[in-house]
């Protein structure tokens, strides 16, 4: 098991002086709050994600739809040029 380059014997260490630090009684309490803190880091990235894919969307269809009108603009330039060499 290796979590940011950290190993079991170091996450060990790490625990035992964690426990020693803040006693028995208050490292569940911290745990918690640690949890839903990364929980919410969780959420606000998963939000900003969506919100980065929404976004591209819209650029993306917004470029379409300029390349659409471009063509059917360039048709148009062709049809009158053709019309006023036979007419």
């Amino acid at each position: 098991m290796n979590v940011f380059g950290i190993g079991l014997p170091e996450l060990l260490v790490i625990f035992g002086v964690a426990l020693l630090i803040f006693g028995p009684k208050k490292l569940p309490e911290i745990g918690k709050t640690l949890g839903k803190t990364v929980k919410g880091f969780q959420e606000a990235s998963k939000e900003f994600q969506d919100e980065f894919k929404k976004e591209a969307q819209k650029i993306e269809e917004t470029v379409s739809m300029n390349a659409q009108l471009e063509s059917g603009n360039e048709t148009e330039v062709k049809t009158v040029t053709s019309e006023e060499k036979t007419g």
